[in-house]
């Protein structure tokens, strides 16, 4: 109870005091009200941060979950050495963020990395990557989808075991084609697993902090900054606790909305079902 209360509900509730104050983490603090969120919905830089996030989550959060369906789709069947490419696709995974920011550091430099190396062995130009504003951000991406598909790919596979056998079976007899087996009979099975994927990666979207920090540290030229990057930015480098505070409590808001909307239409799909 103690390590609960201390290390989770005690700072929860600091922070939401603190996001009502001006603090610099050092000076005594001072009760400022909503000035705050005020200041926030008005902060260019803030409204960066958000579209930057957007951005990163429109695009991994579909990619992560589809990609891994048809991965998961493709590995469900009994082939030689099944195993070893079930393992090859989950390890990525479990590989942490900052190792993957480190990798990518040396393979994407634009001057001694082995991607440009490549590009010039092939004929092709060099390119910015994460030295360049219109690239950095999509890079970032496809770094976490590398990693992220692989716990979709796990979560389905095991999901795609519960799919009963028998509907599958009366849909062939039917004359169903595989294609139709799958619109009708695996994806609507697989759906609670699915709503459960598209809000674990939207979690994991909208706080994605340390492959930015390893990688890019928000830039080039702000490019990269992403709602956690200036959460911290703000806090740990313009000491501007309460401002940073009330950016957190935002982020926060914003995931309990998704959470419960996510819920709320799995209750109305499995509503409907039973109906």
């Amino acid at each position: 109870m103690l390590i609960i209360l201390g290390l989770s509900v005690v700072p929860v509730l600091w922070s939401l005091l603190l996001s009502f104050q001006a603090n610099d983490l050092v000076s005594p603090s001072t009760w400022v009200g909503l000035d705050n969120y005020r200041a926030l919905s008005a902060d260019p830089a803030f409204g960066s941060a958000v579209e930057h996030t957007l951005i990163y989550a429109a695009l991994y959060v579909p990619l992560s979950v589809a990609g891994g369906l048809a991965f998961a789709l493709m590995l469900d069947r009994p082939i030689r050495f099944i195993s070893v490419y079930r393992t090859l696709v989950f390890v990525p995974f479990v590989v942490s963020a900052a190792a993957q920011g480190v990798l990518f550091s040396f393979v994407l430099d634009p001057e001694f990395g082995a991607a440009n190396s490549v590009l010039h062995q092939l004929g092709l130009p060099a390119q910015g990557f994460f030295g360049d504003p219109s690239q950095a951000l999509y890079l970032l991406v496809a770094i976490s989808l590398w990693s992220g598909t692989g716990f979709c790919v796990i979560v389905y596979l095991a999901a795609l075991q519960g799919v009963p056998a028998e509907l599958v079976e009366a849909a062939r007899i039917d004359g169903a084609g595989r294609t139709s087996v799958l619109r009708h009979v695996v994806l609507p099975t697989l759906t609670p697993v699915t709503i459960f994927l598209v809000l674990f990666q939207t979690i994991n979207a909208l706080q994605v902090f340390d492959l930015v920090f390893v990688t890019t540290k928000g830039g080039p030229l702000g490019s990269t900054t992403v709602i956690v990057y200036f959460i911290w930015e703000k806090a740990f480098k313009s000491f501007t606790a309460g401002y940073s505070a009330a950016a957190a409590y935002a982020l926060a808001a914003a995931l309990l909305v998704i959470g419960v909307t996510l819920q709320l239409y799995q209750r109305c799909r499995t509503g409907k079902a039973a109906a």
